[in-house]
């Protein structure tokens, strides 16, 4: 389990688990997410929000895992900070994965 700083205060948190992280790296959601300056704004939480629920609604497996992930991002807390932290917490999350093997995804 991990947790994630929502705002700049410090005062609010966004409890992250690892089959969250998991169900990301699967759909493959922070790629062509950000735009060229790296900035997170409003629209781009919208926009992943957008398509976890378009990816809910088309998925023929079961969706658990990106309702679950649904949970983290429409949590009360999240805003542009939150999933900036989330982006961070992702690739250190990945950085510690061991390689997987060629074809095995």
């Amino acid at each position: 389990m991990y947790t994630i700083q929502a705002n700049a205060s410090g005062t609010r948190t966004i409890e992250i688990t690892e089959e969250n992280l998991q169900t990301i790296k699967k759909y493959s959601l922070f790629m062509q997410m950000f735009d060229s300056t790296g900035n997170i704004s409003v629209e781009t939480l919208d926009k992943l929000r957008f398509t976890v629920r378009s990816l809910i609604a088309t998925c023929e497996e079961d969706s658990k895992a990106l309702l679950e992930l649904c949970l983290v991002l429409y949590n009360d807390n999240m805003k542009p900070l939150g999933l900036g932290n989330l982006v961070e917490c992702y690739k250190n999350w990945e950085a510690t994965q061991p390689a997987a093997i060629e074809g095995e995804e």
